[in-house]
């Protein structure tokens, strides 16, 4: 089949028609026909051939070419499509390296074979410019909410028509039991959309916390226009959720405009979600407080942050016990994803034996290190000291104001307790050498017997053991698995190391050694000095 001057305009309209049907770039149908004749004329010509094809794009005429480019005589190897200067020189005045002749070929007869070659050809390209198109409509609506009918469902997945295509709401991204029927509409979350060699994929949730921050932008007007903010969303699909709300302008209440009118927009939201149960609740800066609002219904005696290990801890009264922590542990489980933090709750009445094992425990070892009676080392206890160093080490003014306490008594307990941390420090250094400590690290400054015993017994012995540990390791931290916090102990932990103190000792240790060179650090800290200074 030669492409004649009947069916030239033929190319234009089918090229058209195919677009409007695929909703895709014209030009595109007619550069994938441009390519599949060019394809067919190497089959006819031969493969190693340069062929191209070119339609006009308002006659619809083909002109076939074909194109030879000038290369080095020893970079020769496609004679087909390459020659060499000298050969050049024929048919090109001054010819240099790069230049090409393009000499006009005759149309090719397209046969049977080479006929369906091309359909499949323009059929790939076509595909490829659609699917090129929705990854192009759908990968800026990511994080939107999007209103599509079901088609099908396939192993409990439920396969979405989204206008242009097909989404997929895995069965995990479900609300609970959630069951649909072919033409159901169905509002869902755009979670993800990836282009894959299958075609772009579109995954939607309506278990996403998005999911729900969205629905309440679309029903909650402040939300919409900024004044109110969701600072914080957690959800047990299905069943429960918590939502943090703050309000930039002081005259509306964030929790009574999401409410709205008799409960009408978190009613909208709560229909939308199968009847799950939502807490809305006001965000605060100040973790504790925020804590605090997140456990309601529960009531909090008292909470204790440990910011350094991302850990809260919650005193509550011992009839509240089973409410804060909430059926299967629910109500702490969303409020612990709603502030981030691990959370320890116990009742007064233990945390009351906690305390009580704790002033039993410091008065013992006051009694035993300083040979005291059991009534001054409580005094001591009650004063705040929890530990030999504070008493050898403090202020004597601090023991002064001790019920009984003299400067003579005050300077009989910090010697005491000075002999008792200096003997504590020769046998330490005794067991550590013992050990096989070097001089290297006993040597090295900022770390105490105790200490220079704690790491022989986990066989770091020099100086170069020392600078190859990490901070996390002495100071000790926490690990992510499987999405719960894992404590790792640190082998200097129990010495109240923190990780900026294990991270600058390990570092002085390297400069040491010579392994970082100290003008590099000083490099490293410069620009956060700098942008430090142009913050201030």
């Amino acid at each position: 089949m030669a492409i004649t001057s009947a069916n030239q305009l033929e190319l234009l309209q089918t090229a058209e028609a195919v677009a409007r049907e695929k909703m895709i770039d014209p030009g595109l149908v007619v550069e994938a026909m441009e390519e599949s004749l060019a394809r067919a004329a190497k089959s006819r010509y031969g493969a190693e051939m340069d062929i191209h094809v070119s339609i006009d794009r308002k006659t619809g005429k083909a002109t076939f070419t074909r194109v030879r480019t000038v290369v080095e005589e020893e970079e020769l190897e496609n004679y087909q499509a390459e020659f060499t200067l000298e050969q050049a020189k024929q048919y090109l005045d001054d010819p240099k390296i790069g230049d090409q002749l393009i000499e006009e070929v005759p149309p090719v007869e397209m046969g049977r074979i080479a006929a369906q070659s091309a359909k499949q050809v323009i059929l790939q390209k076509i595909r490829e410019a659609e699917r090129d198109r929705q990854f192009e409509e759908f990968k800026d609506r990511a994080g939107t909410i999007i209103n599509a009918q079901v088609k099908r469902e396939e192993y409990g997945n439920v396969i979405v028509d989204v206008g242009s295509g097909e989404a997929v709401l895995r069965r995990n991204e479900k609300i609970g039991r959630e069951s649909y029927r072919p033409n159901d509409r169905i509002r869902c979350y755009i979670k993800d959309v990836r282009r894959e060699q299958r075609g772009p994929q579109i995954f939607l949730s309506r278990t996403a916390p998005e999911f729900m921050a969205e629905l309440f932008k679309m029903e909650v007007p402040e939300i919409y226009d900024g004044i109110i903010e969701i600072k914080a969303v957690a959800r047990d699909p299905g069943s429960r959720a918590k939502i943090a709300v703050i309000s930039y302008d002081s005259s509306i209440d964030p929790v009574g405009a999401c409410v709205g009118m008799r409960g009408s927009r978190v009613q909208a939201v709560v229909n939308e979600l199968q009847g799950e149960k939502i807490d809305i609740i006001p965000w605060n800066e100040d973790q504790p407080t925020f804590l605090v609002n997140a456990l309601q219904p529960a009531e909090v005696s008292k909470v204790v942050l440990d910011e350094e290990a991302e850990r809260i801890e919650v005193v509550v009264p011992d009839d509240q016990l089973s409410l804060a922590i909430g059926r299967r542990g629910q109500n702490v489980r969303l409020a612990s994803q709603l502030t981030g933090l691990d959370i320890d709750i116990m009742t007064e009445s233990d945390e009351s034996e906690r305390r009580q094992a704790e002033f039993a425990e410091r008065t013992k070892l006051f009694m035993d290190t300083l040979d005291l009676d059991e009534f001054f080392a409580q005094l001591l206890v009650s004063e705040g000291f929890t530990s030999l160093e504070e008493v050898a080490y403090v202020e004597v003014d601090e023991l002064l104001v001790i019920d009984g306490v003299d400067s003579d008594t005050a300077s009989e307990l910090q010697a005491r307790a000075r002999d008792c941390l200096e003997e504590m420090n020769k046998k330490a250094m005794e067991k550590a050498r013992e050990l096989g400590v070097e001089d290297s690290l006993v040597e090295f400054e900022g770390l105490t017997p105790q200490m220079i015993e704690a790491l022989a017994e986990d066989d770091i012995k020099t100086l170069e053991d020392f600078a190859t540990c990490a901070d996390w390791e002495l100071a000790g931290g926490w690990t992510t698995v499987d999405g719960e916090r894992v404590k790792d102990d640190g082998v200097l932990e129990k010495f109240d190391v923190s990780l900026e103190e294990a991270q600058n000792l390990v570092m002085t240790a390297r400069v040491m050694l010579g392994w970082v060179d100290p003008t590099e650090l000083g490099k490293e800290d410069a620009p956060e000095q700098e942008q430090e200074e142009t913050e201030a």
